[in-house]
């Protein structure tokens, strides 16, 4: 199992145990972290799973491909670590995952 750590807005942290190959959504929705609200289920069609990786980790889960890009102009404040947690599969290089959900979704 890999650890991913859930930020919610309000400061509080959700620690889940991850299977590899769910993708970081499908944890939030499975352990119910507020502020993912995943309106499209995972099929990258809306930005409501929007999240912030660390800084730390931003080179390790990679960039976001086109398809998401064009998704991420839906999300609210995009940073420069923005995903769409849908796009985001878990694999042991993601132990220990820090993802902040922001305020509130596209």
């Amino acid at each position: 199992m890999t650890k991913l750590s859930f930020v919610a807005f309000d400061g509080t942290r959700f620690d889940v145990d991850a299977e590899n190959g769910s993708t970081v959504m499908e944890n939030a929705i499975r352990n119910a972290v507020p502020g993912i609200e995943a309106e499209c289920g995972g099929a990258c069609a809306c930005a409501t799973c929007h999240v912030y990786v660390d800084e730390e980790w931003t080179g390790v889960v990679g960039e976001p491909e086109a398809m998401e890009e064009d998704m991420l102009d839906f999300a609210y404040e995009v940073q420069p670590n923005s995903r769409l947690s849908c796009q985001i599969k878990v694999r042991d290089e993601l132990d220990g995952l820090v993802v902040r959900v922001p305020e509130r979704q596209g």
